[in-house]
């Protein structure tokens, strides 16, 4: 049995009505209070699409670079398709990894604010369509237990377990990456992602059996989040830390790349709200209230209350070349 290194909490208990409600809720409410990350056991989520989500992974990446290159994300304004190792920033250094983000899939929305033109389609390997079929499916778990934690940290936090859910309807931006950390090149260079914090309200991550991803702790050293076999390991984004007031914090994490000769394959899926939102500060218990600590203040890393800001910012400064192929307006604009 491995031992957890961060808090455990199972989501099954949220909807059984012989648990103990209360002591559920406490218990998820130290965990994304405390700490900011957690694993999630519990979920519901069949093994098939667990198992499945891996064996497209691996087969996709195993294509011929050709084959990879053919939904290569230089060719979307939205960001969306494969992104080559080393050709994604985090703090302003190269990560070292290779992946695929896929959003809703939506038809391009002209006019509006500079944000809307996230909206858009995803691009598929055509040699492999197993890749979209499964990976719609494992998203749609994914949203599923999210919006489940997301009602549960609602309840937690004194509201009404609906209370997020006006910003999540079919138009909300959700965020999959399918990755593959391949072995450091070099035993000086580890960064497989650099520090950094999620600006959606929550992400999801299952992660496979190697090791990596660290978690920063108050002292400012790093928590190994190990794997937990069935387990998805959540954590707070910026736009709960808003809504808060940093009652949750939305922490920094990093992972480091496996050793040379080893890979590893993850799948995170990021629960963002509707680009339109706007997020307002809700009302917390006094008795919470008392220990919300404030919005982060960081000059690298300004928080935007509107999240269509906040999600731009973002892929601008993480994939510069999309950004200066299809974003050069906007890139001007903020010079």
């Amino acid at each position: 049995m491995i031992t957890p290194s961060l808090p455990l909490i199972d989501i099954g208990r949220f909807r059984d009505p012989a648990a103990d409600r209360a002591e559920f809720l406490a218990e998820l409410r130290r965990a994304a209070h405390e700490v900011g990350f957690f694993y999630v056991v519990g979920h519901g989520v069949p093994d098939r699409l667990t198992t499945g989500i891996f064996d497209v992974a691996k087969e996709f990446f195993a294509l011929p670079v050709e084959r990879r290159l053919a939904i290569e994300n230089i060719h979307s304004p939205q960001f969306r398709g494969y992104t080559r190792t080393g050709y994604e920033y985090t703090g302003g250094s190269p990560d070292w990894r290779e992946q695929i983000d896929i959003g809703p899939e939506r038809d391009p929305v002209a006019g509006g604010p500079a944000w809307q033109r996230l909206i858009g389609p995803n691009q598929w390997p055509e040699s492999l369509p197993s890749l979209r079929e499964t990976t719609l499916a494992w998203q749609a778990e994914a949203l599923r237990v999210s919006r489940e934690v997301l009602r549960a940290l609602a309840a937690a936090l004194g509201q009404d377990e609906g209370y997020f859910d006006v910003w999540f309807d079919d138009e909300a931006s959700t965020h999959v990456k399918i990755i593959r950390y391949p072995g450091r090149p070099s035993a000086e260079r580890d960064q497989g992602v650099g520090a950094h914090k999620d600006y959606g309200y929550l992400a999801l991550l299952q992660q496979d059996e190697i090791g990596g991803l660290q978690v920063q702790a108050a002292d400012g050293g790093w928590i190994d989040a190990t794997p937990v076999p069935g387990s998805f390991v959540f954590n707070i984004g910026e736009m709960l830390e808003i809504a808060t007031q940093g009652y949750l914090t939305a922490t920094r994490h990093r992972v480091v790349s496996p050793p040379a000769g080893v890979e590893r394959f993850s799948v995170p899926f990021f629960l963002g709200p509707r680009l339109d939102a706007v997020v307002e500060p809700l009302k917390l218990p006094p008795e919470l209230a008392a220990h919300a600590k404030g919005v982060s203040q960081d000059a690298d890393n300004p928080l935007h209350a509107a999240f269509g800001e906040n999600a731009l910012v973002g892929w601008l400064r993480s994939h510069p070349k999309v950004a200066e192929r299809w974003w050069g307006d906007v890139v001007g604009e903020r010079a």
